[in-house]
């Protein structure tokens, strides 16, 4: 997993509440157990016609925002499934950090645990980002993991809490298996104790 501290980039602005993920990513793209490749099907029935032709209108489709790596989003968002795919969806596009002021619990969590960085701010200091994103390419957020501070293109500074050690992870680029593997030395030590003092099994 990609080390999150410091990010400087290109805000979407979805200004919808209860986006849930189905809409993130529909329950046609779930057959895959990949990671990867999914960052085109992120929001496809927005996205795409029936023919699959791009939606001009939809925010990721105009091409200030292409290149989006953060999403200003409504309240509630992530809600609906618990399917990891979403999370792996948004990653696989680009945007490494989602800004809104709540989220459904599971999706929140995933979030972390595949490089995102979810940040729960006031609705007032969202609506103050979401008039920042809405400047396109000429704008851009940055994002202080660290200091746990979001500046505005115009200078706002807003603070933000998370978790320690969800920080921790993200700061250091351990999913599950990089916190596991932290402890590859003491599990090894184990097995060898435990194979000394029970050859049979």
């Amino acid at each position: 997993m990609q080390k999150f501290t410091k990010l400087s980039g290109i805000a979407a602005p979805m200004p919808l509440v209860n986006i849930d993920t189905d809409m993130i990513i529909p329950k046609q793209f779930l057959k895959t157990i990949k990671r990867s490749g999914l960052g085109v099907n992120l929001f496809d029935e927005m996205r795409y016609d029936d023919d699959r032709n791009e939606i001009p209108d939809f925010v990721l489709n105009q091409p200030q925002y292409r290149a989006a790596q953060i999403l200003v989003a409504g309240e509630n968002f992530g809600c609906g499934s618990s399917r990891e795919h979403a999370p792996w969806a948004i990653a696989d596009f680009g945007i490494t950090c989602v800004i809104a002021p709540s989220y459904a619990d599971i999706f929140y969590n995933n979030c972390f645990k595949n490089g995102i960085l979810p940040i729960t701010l006031p609705q007032e200091q969202v609506d103050v980002l979401m008039k920042d994103a809405e400047k396109g390419s000429n704008a851009r957020i940055e994002v202080d993991l660290e200091a746990q501070t979001i500046t505005s293109s115009d200078g706002d500074v807003f603070h933000f809490e998370v978790d320690s050690f969800k920080k921790h992870c993200l700061m250091n680029g351990l999913d599950d298996i990089g916190l596991t593997l932290e402890k590859a030395d003491a599990i090894a030590g184990f097995e060898t104790r435990a194979n000394a003092a029970r050859p049979w099994v």
